[in-house]
């Protein structure tokens, strides 16, 4: 079944969006899902539409105005031109790799975030983090999948190590080649549900959504033996959907590897996952303490009677300058883009 012969309530339409549709506009226009993004077009599908189309607005504007992956877009019934963008339910984004004053969108109205791991050199805590701080500061469910597991010979090592990150936080541990370990991720990709996976290059997440989907239409590689890097297979985001089996209907966003992950306008993100930290520093003597040398630093204290794990508070910390430093960045950038739009 093509995507063009679904309904909309199975590519993920819900009220959230039909509720942004004024009466006037549904005899005119029509409302697609982004599939696939490239350079200067994406691949769009709607009830009886499949097409790729200019990405273009009527009227320019910055990074967030163009469409990504997952955004529901209103288009013309005759011209099939792109009218404007739907209010998203989630977006995630980065400043840009190379260039913080530069914004580049991941993907939009995701429901549930697969962060994507393997059972090897690739596990890293402080990355795990910023992709927590991503999908709590989005509000979308994040679910640790850590690939793999029939190569390690402790595997529940990295389960344990990946639960300690949040009280609560779900964690799969599977073999994404075997349809039987994938299938426990079945809950989260019901009808019409968006799931979106991050992660670095060679974790898996390309050989995942193969198994999900019951097929190899996308290319894998295999990682390097010297440090378990892999290479760039996947190089565009693109929605697939779950044809059969458990997962019926469910759709998959699956994301080139990152090697960087700046963060920038979390900081209720940051506050959640760091909620232990955050906690403490607020009880500090000073309002503006930098739990340095200040006087009456409780953090300090914290950190010296084994409260509070010292590598934690600081990646914390750096997150937080990190963050600071990137919002304000991202402001500067949004103030000449208003005033780019005042001057047309």
């Amino acid at each position: 079944m093509q995507p063009s012969d679904l309904t909309l309530v199975q590519m993920g339409w819900r009220p959230f969006f039909s509720e942004q549709v004024a009466a006037e506009e549904r005899n005119d226009c029509q409302p697609v899902r982004v599939m696939s993004v490239h350079r200067g077009m994406v691949t769009v599908s709607g009830e009886g539409i499949e097409d790729s189309i200019s990405s273009s607005l009527p009227v320019p504007g910055g990074a967030e105005e163009r469409p990504t992956v997952g955004d529901w877009l209103l288009v013309d019934r005759n011209t099939r031109s792109l009218v404007r963008i739907l209010d998203r339910s989630s977006l995630f984004k980065r400043p840009a790799p190379g260039d913080e004053r530069r914004v580049q969108l991941i993907a939009a109205n995701v429901d549930t975030l697969f962060i994507v791991s393997s059972c090897d050199q690739d596990f890293n805590i402080a990355r795990l983090e910023r992709y927590l701080v991503l999908a709590r500061d989005t509000g979308v469910q994040p679910v640790v999948v850590l690939t793999k597991a029939d190569r390690s010979p402790e595997p529940e090592r990295f389960v344990d190590a990946a639960r300690a990150l949040e009280p609560g936080l779900r964690v799969e541990l599977i073999n994404g080649r075997d349809p039987t370990s994938a299938a426990r991720l079945a809950g989260y990709c019901g009808l019409g549900k968006t799931v979106a996976l991050v992660g670095s290059s060679g974790v898996g997440k390309s050989t995942l959504v193969n198994t999900l989907k019951g097929s190899d239409s996308i290319a894998t590689q295999a990682v390097r033996e010297g440090d378990g890097k892999g290479q760039h297979t996947t190089t565009v985001r693109e929605m697939h959907r779950i044809a059969g089996g458990a997962n019926e209907g469910g759709w998959l966003v699956d994301t080139p590897g990152m090697r960087e992950l700046q963060m920038s306008e979390v900081s209720s993100g940051v506050t959640e996952v760091f909620d232990d930290v955050t906690a403490v520093a607020l009880t500090c003597r000073f309002a503006n303490c930098t739990h340095g040398s200040e006087p009456g630093c409780l953090v300090r204290a914290a950190m010296a009677n084994g409260h509070l794990d010292s590598a934690r508070f600081e990646r914390w910390r750096k997150l937080a300058q990190e963050n600071a430093d990137n919002s304000a960045t991202a402001a500067v950038r949004r103030n000449r883009s208003a005033k780019a739009k005042t001057k047309r």
